[in-house]
């Protein structure tokens, strides 16, 4: 079961933009060769899919597509760089995304 753990930084970043969207993490492959090799990106999107389920975490929802599942972490926490505008996805294992934008679709 993948958990978020979101530090306050990155609260407060979200609720700034977040108004009545939703936030989704997916797995990117487009234009990474193959649905292996992908990177982790936030959006920011109206409506939820028949697929998206929602992720625990420690503050808001976070929503995934349920077959992305398998390429993240259990245990993973979401950060703000300082002074670049953007996330840090990591967990105890790696670093998933050292500098992940929030885009809104």
């Amino acid at each position: 079961m993948v958990k978020i753990t979101i530090t306050e930084r990155a609260i407060e970043q979200l609720r700034r933009v977040q108004g009545n969207k939703h936030v989704k993490l997916i797995y990117d492959t487009d234009g990474c060769g193959c649905a292996v090799n992908g990177v982790p990106v936030l959006l920011l999107i109206d409506e939820l899919d028949e697929h998206d389920v929602a992720i625990e975490t420690n503050d808001m929802p976070i929503w995934m597509e349920k077959h992305q599942l398998i390429f993240f972490d259990d245990q993973m926490t979401l950060d703000v760089v300082d002074g670049a505008g953007c996330f840090q996805l990591k967990s105890p294992n790696q670093i998933l995304n050292p500098r992940m934008s929030l885009v809104e679709r």
